[in-house]
Formats: structure tokens, C-alpha cells, sequence
């Protein structure tokens, strides 16, 4: 396949960035559960706003986000937390950023006289810390506003939705891209449930000629047989007052799988256990029935399962 298909949105869950001939473009990443639900409300009829979450934390400013659309804008700032009087610490960075892009641009700024630090020491390990010593008589909170202004401590930036449908390159709206993907994850449920109710009827048909071919004792009839082909027209007449009861004609592939069977499993063949096994089967087969008349309700069980299943601790 040129594409695998995913049923769950993950374009917008782990975003991207590209450029191509005269094209770019630039889909923010976004929190799974919060898409989770807001596929859950799609299905629901409702029109669900989603917004980017960054892995990196810090704050976000979306009112000018326009739904990731081209010409949209946002505005993030990195965590400041006032230690004491004359130290600063970054707990949280803005989203493309780096702990060393971000100590990088505090040293310019501190360079061009912006802001006046003394010293600055990447602590960061398991968690971001950046602390920021500030030169003496310096206020804590005129320094947050100065890093704010003059270095990567707030960035802007420029969402720019564009995707590739029906082969064409488009410009969308996050939210409309993640109805598309919706709409895709019913279809490709939709495929599951079709190809898993015809392998159940193919399940079943055999389970019953199997039955038939040993209860009524079929493969006694081929014993005087001198010829392979003469076995299989035996076989055929013998299940033709039966054929009725089948979904499709009964094919001479039917027939070479039913005289593969061997001779021990026809010995200890066991009626109940076969009955059990048919009516599980059937049972199998109308509840993927039902699902494929109900197939809304089964794509809301479907994406609540994953909620369950991958939300913990997110």
C-alpha cells in the first residue's frame, strides 16, 4: 500500500511540518484525549473546537488561531517562576523551542543590554529547569517581561493546515480535517465489520457441510467409487437436498476441502460440540449484523474503548 490507514486522528495528534514545491505546510500537535472526544462529538452531530497541546507545556495564546487555518497565528510564552529576588526559573518551554535555543537567546538579549542577567545554568534532566541569575538591583518582574520581549521566552507561530485529499492539495481547518478523519475511521470500521461478517458465513457454511457430510453419513457413499471425479459427483449429489439452506452455491472447492477431512476427526466427531460452535458462530455473525446497521453507535464504542484503553496518566 502507498498508505496504511489509521483509525484514530493521527495527524492531528502528533502534527507535522514540510515543504514542498511552492507548498508548505505546518499542523500543530494536539492533546489524544481531547481529539478523542471531539471525534466522539463529531459523531454525535456536534461541531467540536479543538486547539494544539504541546509537549513542551508553557502558554498559549489561540485568538487569532482561526482553526489552524493559513494566516492564523499563536502566541506561546515559556513558564517563569519567581525563585527569590534576584533568581528566575523556566520550568516550561514554548513549543519548537529548545532548553539550548532558549539559553542562547537570553545571552543575546543580555548582550545587547535588553535584559540584564548575570548567569545563566541549564539544569534541565528529567524535567526543563533553566535558572536565570539576575545582576543586582534588577526586578524579578521587570525581568519576566523583558524576557517575554526580547527573547524565545514568547514566539509566534503561523499555523498553516494543508493537506493532500482526493489527491489534491487543500487548505482546511483542523476541525474539518478531524471529521475527515472520522468519516475515514467509520469507512475503515465499516470495511472490518464487512470482511469479518463474510468470513463468519464462509465459517459457518463450511461447520455445516462438514456436519452434514458426516451425520448423514455422505462419506459412505464414495467407498465403491473407482475414479477421484466420480468421488466428487458422488459427494455433490449426495448434498444436494441440503443446498438450499446455503448463502451461495456449493463450489467443487467446497467439496475437495469437505474430502480432506480426515478419518479420525470423522470417528470422534462430536454433534453437540458442533452445534455449539455453529451457534456461536451465528451468534458472532448477528451481532456484526447489528453493528454494521448501527455503525455510528459502534464507531462511538469504538473511540470510547480507546479512551479507556490509552488515556491513563495522559
Amino acid at each position: 500500500p502507498v498508505t496504511l490507514p489509521v483509525k484514530f486522528p493521527l495527524l492531528l495528534a502528533q502534527g507535522v511540518e514540510g515543504i514542498a514545491v511552492g507548498l508548505s505546510t505546518k499542523i500543530l500537535p494536539h492533546s489524544f484525549i481531547e481529539l478523542i472526544k471531539a471525534s466522539i462529538d463529531v459523531l454525535k452531530g456536534k461541531n467540536p473546537k479543538i486547539f494544539p497541546d504541546f509537549a513542551t507545556g508553557g502558554i498559549a495564546d489561540f485568538s487569532e488561531y482561526d482553526q489552524g487555518y493559513r494566516g492564523g497565528k499563536i502566541k506561546v510564552r515559556a513558564k517563569v517562576e519567581i525563585v527569590d529576588k534576584k533568581t528566575l526559573a523556566i520550568r516550561e518551554i514554548p513549543f519548537g523551542t529548545t532548553t539550548s535555543s532558549l539559553m542562547d537567546s537570553i545571552v543575546k538579549a543580555s548582550e545587547k543590554g535588553k535584559i540584564k542577567v548575570k548567569q545563566v545554568v541549564d539544569n534541565t534532566a528529567k524535567d526543563v529547569e533553566i535558572l536565570v541569575h539576575l545582576q543586582s538591583g534588577i526586578s524579578p518582574e521587570v525581568a519576566i517581561d523583558a524576557l517575554y520581549a526580547f527573547t524565545d521566552c514568547e514566539i509566534s507561530i503561523s499555523p498553516n493546515a494543508c493537506v493532500i485529499v482526493d489527491d489534491k492539495p487543500q487548505f482546511m481547518k483542523v476541525n474539518e480535517i478531524l471529521k475527515y478523519n472520522t468519516e475515514q475511521t467509520v469507512k475503515l470500521l465499516k470495511q472490518e465489520l464487512e470482511i469479518k461478517k463474510s468470513e463468519l458465513m464462509e465459517k459457518i457454511l463450511f461447520s455445516s457441510l462438514e456436519k452434514i457430510f458426516i451425520e448423514k453419513r455422505i462419506y459412505r457413499d464414495i467407498e465403491n467409487c473407482e475414479t477421484f471425479e466420480e468421488v466428487i459427483t458422488t459427494t455433490d449429489k449426495g448434498l444436494k437436498p441440503y443446498k438450499k439452506q446455503f448463502y451461495r452455491d456449493i463450489t467443487r472447492d467446497d467439496i475437495l476441502r469437505l474430502l480432506e477431512i480426515r478419518i479420525k476427526r470423522i470417528s470422534k466427531y462430536d454433534s453437540f460440540k458442533a452445534d455449539e460452535l455453529l451457534k456461536d458462530l451465528e451468534n458472532e455473525l448477528k451481532q456484526t449484523i447489528h453493528h454494521l446497521k448501527h455503525l455510528t453507535e459502534y464507531a462511538i464504542a469504538y473511540y470510547q474503548n480507546l479512551l479507556d484503553k490509552y488515556s491513563k496518566g495522559r
